[in-house]
């Protein structure tokens, strides 16, 4: 137990760029896609497609779509960083906005350069191994609306992923904007199905980043923090924090 609770304090989103001439040991990715596969899934629905991308021209094609930054993501983005490690330290939530680009930080909307179209590539980072999961829409858990257990089994599949990518030292960042959200009328999710002929049924949960971190190291590391167990714990009623002594 002392051994998973360290993979799940270690784990972290690796957002700096991986090393595209170093490719992932098919042992490993096979281990990745294992922890997938014995996800629990809402009514074991395994409601749940995976494409793998490790081909360099597809990689480069998905990078140099175009998109524009929706306004309410800045917005709202910029409520949940801190901008310096002692605020973060105090807020305990969000994160290190200087970690993040500029234009990511700017609280009245999307700063000037990025008003105009601009490629994928500029939100993600180089990799060898890129994962598109796709939430297979025909499926749906009884009686769940908005099919909420789905969507709850594919964060399931994603941690599972992660914590494994996590102890076999490969880096692993959650590509979560191609559903939509993050883009301003956007098809930029519609483009990546067509490059990959993802069906109508089927919708791109998110994706994910996989490979070996170019640098290593404390320039790879960053302030992580986290409320205390008293501080979101309640005994027996709503409000009687923490579980005593």
């Amino acid at each position: 137990m002392t051994d998973l609770l360290g993979v799940i304090e270690d784990r972290q989103s690796t957002r700096i760029p991986f090393d595209r001439n170093r490719s992932i040991a098919r042992e490993d990715l096979l281990q990745v896609l294992e922890a997938a596969r014995w996800a629990p899934t809402a009514h074991n629905m395994q409601n749940f497609h995976i494409v793998v991308i490790d081909d360099r021209e597809l990689l480069d094609a998905i990078g140099m779509i175009e998109f524009r930054v929706a306004p309410v993501f800045v917005r709202e983005n910029v409520a949940q960083l801190s901008f310096s490690e002692e605020e973060l330290r105090a807020k305990k939530v969000g994160l290190l906005g200087t970690r993040l680009p500029a234009w990511m930080q700017a609280p009245a909307g999307p700063a000037p350069e990025v008003s105009e179209p601009m490629p994928l590539h500029r939100v993600i980072a180089p990799c060898p191994v890129l994962l598109i999961v796709l939430h297979d829409t025909s499926k749906r858990a009884p009686a769940s609306q908005g099919d909420v257990l789905g969507i709850m089994s594919l964060g399931c599949v994603l941690e599972n992923m992660w914590l494994v990518a996590q102890s076999l030292g490969l880096g692993f960042q959650v590509i979560s904007f191609l559903s939509g959200a993050f883009f301003s009328g956007s098809t930029v999710g519609q483009a990546v199905k067509d490059l990959l002929a993802v069906p109508e049924s089927m919708q791109i949960a998110f994706a994910a980043r996989l490979g070996h971190p170019v640098r290593l190291g404390p320039s790879a590391s960053y302030l992580r923090v986290r409320r205390e167990v008293d501080e979101f714990t309640h005994r027996n009623r709503f409000g009687s924090m923490g579980l005593g002594a």
